[in-house]
């Protein structure tokens, strides 16, 4: 398909998954605990020195908005997701936040997001490692709470960033390195400093079955993108979703 019609297309497909999930009548179904979660998701915000403390507390604040959206809720129980949040600068620098929660009911999203609010603030950064923030994300799906004593169906890392890498290991390396294993990334560019980070995301960050990444400039473009890219990575399949390589804008 184009890119420029799958690019007009997208907000369309949002919007029809978000209503299918919302118009779902019975309860959504509860992934079986031997089998481990359908997604595991690990959030990857963006603490580094060229993140001011206001720009960090609006990402908290957008990935909350995010969790308390009616769709988005209903499509992590439906996903029967188990998600952890955390935060990275330099190299090796990367921290859980929030640890490995499964979200397999509305009220479980809610809960997640009250959370957030509730993190104390302060992270004090200095480099931005892209490629050490997805290596040792990756790792955290050897643990046993992400896939409540087996393997999640689905491992996917978002990025959020509003630079490119300028320490440690190359990230399309890490791409590389996680994708083998399985593992999805994708990414949320904000461009507030770098209008052709998205580009770069493309060409250096993202990768696997299915990934994309969404750009946003101010609070109300993230929380959108954020919420769209949520609901996408729960309800559209990967084998519905574009070809590696391919970003959806």
């Amino acid at each position: 398909m184009p890119r420029a019609l799958l690019s007009a297309l997208l907000p369309a497909l949002v919007a029809l998954l978000a209503l299918t999930v919302l118009a779902r009548a019975e309860p959504p179904p509860k992934a079986d605990a031997g089998k481990g979660a359908g997604v595991a998701l690990v959030l990857a915000l963006d603490g580094s020195a060229s993140i001011t403390t206001g720009d960090l507390e609006f990402q908290l604040q957008g990935h909350a908005a995010a969790f308390r959206d009616a769709a988005v809720a209903e499509a992590l129980a439906a996903a029967g997701a188990r998600v952890t949040l955390t935060a990275y600068s330099g190299p090796n620098s990367l921290r859980v936040l929030i640890p490995w929660t499964p979200l397999t009911t509305p009220e479980d999203a809610a809960r997640f997001a009250d959370r957030i609010d509730a993190l104390p603030r302060g992270f004090q950064g200095d480099s931005t490692a892209l490629g050490s923030a997805i290596e040792t994300a990756a790792k955290l799906f050897d643990q046993k709470d992400a896939g409540r004593g087996g393997q999640a169906s689905r491992r996917v890392i978002d990025l959020v960033s509003n630079g490119f890498s300028n320490g440690g290991l190359d990230p399309a390396v890490a791409r590389d390195r996680a994708t083998r294993n399985g593992i999805v990334i994708n990414g949320l560019a904000i461009l507030d400093e770098f209008p052709w980070l998205e580009e770069y995301f493309e060409e250096n960050v993202i990768g696997g079955p299915g990934s994309f990444v969404k750009s946003a400039m101010d609070k109300d473009s993230f929380v959108a993108a954020l919420r769209q890219k949520l609901i996408l990575e729960m309800v559209a399949l990967p084998d519905h979703m574009p070809s590696q390589g391919i970003a959806v804008p």
